[in-house]
C-alpha cells in the first residue's frame, strides 16, 4: 500500500480514495487546486500503482480496502480529515466511515455509489451477468487473460470510449485519460474481477442515513457506470448533504469540467470542514 502526501502535520488532510483500475488521473486538477488550502494524501489500492499485489489475492474486498485507507490515516498521524472518494472509492469512503468516524470531518464523494454497483452499470445488471463468465474464464486460463488484458493499447480504449460515449468528446483531453488507459493494463486482471465483484456485493446504503459529518456528493448528468439517479437517492438520504449535479458530465467529469467540480469542492471544505 503505497500513499503520497503532502502539508503540514495536525492540520486537516484530505484523503483520495481512486475508483477501481485508478492510480489518481481523476484527481490531476482538484489536486492543483487543492494544495494550497489543505494537506492532501493520495493512497493506491493493492494492486495498483506503486502498492504491492495483495498477500492474500482474495482480501480485495472493499473491507480489504477500508482497512487500508485506515491504515493510511493512522500513518500520516492519525489526523483530523476528509476523505474524498471517486467511484469505487466512495464505497471505500463510507466503510472506512462506518467503521472509525472519529476524526472524519467531511465527506466527498464524486461520481460513484453507496453500493452495488455492478447491478446499477448503465442502470441494468449487465455486470452482474457477464461477471460470472468472466471470472471462470480468468480461473481456467489466467496466463491467456493477463496476455491479452496487458497488451491493450490505451489509445483503442480511448477510442471505444469515446464511440460508446462513455466520456464527454467536447470536454475531455486525451492526456487527461491515457494513463488511466494504460495503468489499468499493468492491473492484474483476474484480481479487477475480483474486486469489481466485491464491490458489487457490498453495500453502504444502510448508514447513509446515520452519517453525522457534512457531505458533498459531486454527480455527472449523463454518468453511465455509477448513473446521476444513485447519486441524487444518495444525496437525499444523508442527512447533511448538499449534491452538485453537473450538466452533461459523465464517470470523469472532475476532468472534463474541473473549473466547476474544483470550486464546488473548495467552497465546500472552506464553508464546511475548514
Amino acid at each position: 500500500m503505497a500513499a503520497h502526501s503532502v502539508g503540514q502535520a495536525g492540520q486537516v488532510r484530505a484523503i483520495f480514495s481512486d475508483g477501481i483500475l485508478c492510480d489518481g488521473f481523476i484527481w490531476k486538477y482538484l489536486w492543483n487546486e487543492l494544495a494550497p488550502v489543505l494537506p492532501l494524501v493520495h493512497w493506491h489500492y493493492r494492486g495498483h500503482g506503486r502498492s504491492a499485489p495483495p498477500a492474500d489475492p482474495n482480501r480485495v474486498d472493499i473491507a480489504a480496502h477500508a482497512d487500508d485507507l485506515d491504515s493510511v490515516r493512522r500513518h500520516v498521524g492519525d489526523p483530523p480529515c476528509v476523505l474524498v472518494g471517486h467511484s469505487m472509492g466512495c464505497q471505500v469512503v463510507l466503510e472506512e466511515y462506518r467503521r472509525r468516524p472519529q476524526g472524519i470531518r467531511g465527506l466527498v464523494l464524486v461520481c460513484g455509489s453507496f453500493g452495488n454497483v455492478t447491478s446499477t452499470f448503465h442502470g441494468i445488471p449487465v455486470l452482474e451477468l457477464v461477471l460470472p463468465k468472466l471470472l471462470d474464464l480468468a480461473q481456467r486460463a489466467p496466463d491467456l487473460v493477463r496476455a491479452v488484458w496487458s497488451r491493450l493499447p490505451p489509445q483503442l480504449g480511448l477510442k471505444l470510449a469515446l464511440r460508446a460515449g462513455e466520456i464527454d468528446p467536447e470536454r475531455v483531453h486525451a492526456d487527461d485519460m491515457l494513463p488511466y488507459l494504460s495503468h489499468m493494463t499493468h492491473v492484474d486482471f483476474p484480481m479487477f474481477l475480483r474486486m469489481l465483484r466485491a464491490a458489487g456485493e457490498h453495500t453502504a446504503g444502510d448508514i447513509l442515513t446515520h452519517i453525522a459529518v457534512p457531505v458533498l456528493v459531486v454527480a455527472g448528468e449523463r454518468d453511465s457506470f455509477t448513473p446521476a439517479f444513485l447519486a441524487a437517492a444518495m444525496a437525499e438520504a444523508i442527512p447533511r448533504c448538499e449534491l452538485l449535479m453537473v450538466p452533461g458530465g459523465t464517470h470523469v467529469t472532475p476532468i472534463e469540467q474541473p473549473e466547476l467540480v474544483n470550486a464546488r469542492i473548495e467552497t465546500f471544505l472552506r464553508e464546511q470542514v475548514l
